[in-house]
Parts: structure tokens; sequence; C-alpha cells
């Protein structure tokens, strides 16, 4: 009997991530199950993730699962794990709007979804956060094309687009745009916003960390002091916002923000929590967007002024900058947010991944 389970997978690049994703259908049902699975696959915990197909960074250990959805008017489910690196934990708390980004080629690949010759419309339905995608991948002769003249900063040369719009983001999972109440609260003598839209996020001044807001890696995860402290806010924000002990967890994220230098609307760096993104979240974009659209949050205090709706956010971060197209609707004291970006994917191998059984648990 072979000692080593075969499951089948396309590797894949979402937007500036890279992972795994697999057919529901493939993995355990049982969560724990599936999850020994997925850090046996990925070579977790090891920081080099030497014996599994990780990249041995936040940003390239993630994993996707989707299946066709039962849901009216969806195409396909998706669910997002965050597998870290240096721990046996498999977070599923968070939505991954790069990865996401890959679901619609995936799901035309894998035929849960039929192309359409030109640009084929995919509704997905984010587990994590229970709101709905559209993505619209482009289909010539019924094909998905990853070649075009499309570039997103973070991810070198150029792609072709997919475009992605995020509907039900508002309070993904504390169930309200400002879990507190406020549109800033004050933690450990430090101003914080804590907003929910599409992911959970707690955005503070980067002055008020010592900052000037356009530092590097280095000014955060090489200063452990200051990562510390940040932590130390996190967790405090992670209850008040409903999230309770968020210590072995990845949301809320956290985004330091400044005034634009290069252009654009605020500059952001962030935290995926515990070390800096080399560019930036989609979702987590989504989140600065619509708090810089918010009067009252650190965020609108940062931004460069703009009222009109739709308008477009740009956001400038490590490797240049992501941009969201935002739609703000108001019903009395309600908020409705719309929110769409353009990404890129590329298939970079197909076939199986090599599980060892005693560690599948098998």
């Amino acid at each position: 009997m072979r000692d080593q389970i075969a499951i089948p997978c396309l590797l894949m690049r979402g937007g500036t991530s890279r992972g795994p994703y697999f057919l529901a259908s493939d993995l355990p049902a049982d969560t724990a199950a599936r999850d020994r699975v997925l850090l046996a696959a990925m070579g977790s915990p090891d920081l080099r993730q030497i014996d599994g197909i990780g990249g041995a960074t936040t940003l390239t250990s993630k994993v996707a699962i989707v299946s066709r959805s039962s849901r009216p008017g969806c195409d396909v489910d998706y669910l997002f794990a965050q597998v870290d690196v240096a721990k046996p934990l498999v977070d599923t708390s968070p939505s991954c709007g790069n990865m996401l980004a890959g679901v619609g080629p995936f799901a035309i690949e894998r035929g849960l979804v039929e192309a359409r010759d030109g640009t084929t419309r995919v509704m997905i339905y984010n587990v994590n956060t229970a709101s709905r995608i559209e993505a619209l991948v482009q289909t010539p002769g019924g094909v998905v094309a990853y070649d075009g003249d499309a570039r997103i900063d973070g991810v070198p040369g150029t792609a072709s687009p997919i475009v992605l719009n995020f509907m039900d983001v508002v309070g993904s999972l504390c169930g309200a745009m400002l879990p507190t109440g406020n549109p800033v609260d004050r933690i450990d003598g430090v101003d914080v916003t804590c907003i929910d839209v599409a992911m959970p996020m707690i955005l503070l001044r980067a002055r008020d960390l010592g900052l000037a807001g356009n530092e590097g890696k280095e000014a955060f995860d090489g200063d452990k002091g200051r990562m510390a402290r940040i932590e130390a806010i996190r967790l405090q924000a992670g209850r008040m916002m409903g999230l309770g002990d968020v210590t072995d967890k990845v949301v809320p994220k956290v985004g330091i923000l400044s005034a634009a230098r290069q252009g654009g609307t605020l500059v952001s760096r962030y935290l995926t929590p515990h070390a800096l993104h080399a560019a930036h979240a989609v979702t987590g974009a989504v989140c600065v967007a619509a708090a810089a659209a918010l009067p009252g949050t650190i965020a609108h205090e940062c931004a460069t002024p703009d009222e009109t709706n739709p308008r477009t956010v740009l956001i400038e971060h490590p490797s240049g900058s992501i941009d969201v197209l935002l739609t703000v609707k108001r019903d009395g004291d309600a908020v409705d947010i719309v929110a769409g970006t353009l990404r890129t994917a590329r298939l970079l191998m197909r076939g199986e991944v090599m599980v060892p059984q005693r560690r599948a648990g098998a």
C-alpha cells in the first residue's frame, strides 16, 4: 500500500498571492482531518516549508477550496485558508481577495462553470465572509486567457485582466461596518478605527507609531518593539469588535495610514498581521477604501478629499498602488458598499500534491 495520498490540485498565482486550489470534494469533509492534510501539503510547521509546496511566506502559504454552489445566483463556493508557516494552524476566519482572483479561472478549468466565448461571468460565494463576488474572466474561444496587457503592482510583467466586484461586504465577520459603534476609539493611548468591510481591520495613523508612513519591511518586521505594541492594540481591538481572543487568528488585520505621496488617495502599510505585506491585500484595500469614504475615520482624515460617487480610491503600498472603484449607497443610517478592482491570475501547474498518510491521519 502506498504511504502517500495523491490529491488533485492546480497551483495558481492569484493576484499577488500563490497557492494550491482544491475541489472541496477532493479534501476530507472533517475539518480537523482537512487541516492536517493542508498542513502536510504546504509543509507546515516549518519556516522553509521544505517538505511541502508552500513558499515560506504568508503570501505563498495560502489555499483556495472551491465547490459548486447550491446558493441561488451563485456558481461556486470559495473557502480561503491561511496556512501558518511556523505553527500547525489553519485559519479560515479571513478571506483573501488575491487568491479570489484565481477562483473564476479554476472553476472554468475544472468544469464547474462553462466558459463563454469572450468574457465569462462567475458568481462566487465567499464562505469566509458570507458575501458575493462577481468575477469577469477573459475566455476567448471558450478558453481561459492568462496572457494579456493588464499590470498589477507586486507582480512582474502583464497578464489577462480579471475584474472582481465585491458585494455584501459590510460587516463581513463582525456584523457591522463600525463594530464598536465609533469611527475612532482609543486603545493604549493610540487612536484606532475599527471597521469591517470585506475584511475586519484596525486602522492607525503612521505618525502615532513614530512612522512617516512610507517605510518598508525593516521598520515593521525588523522592529520587534513596534510590532509588539501594534499586536497589543490588535488584541484589544479584536475583543472590542466582538471577535474574542484573536491571539491565534489573522483577523483583524492592521492598516498603518498616512497621506498620499505619489498622487493617490492615501498610503497604507498592510500587516498580515505579524509582518508587512509586500503589496496590499485586495479585501484590505476594499476596507481601507470604504473607511476613506466614511467621515470621522482615520482613513478619511488621511485621504485626499473626494465626494464623487462612484469614486476611485488609489491606495499606495510598498510595491506601487492598488485601485478600488467604490460605490457608496446610503439609506438613512444604513450604508452599503459595492467595490470593484482589477486583478490577474495565472495557472502555474496542474497535477497532484502528495501527502504522507501518517501526517494526514489516514
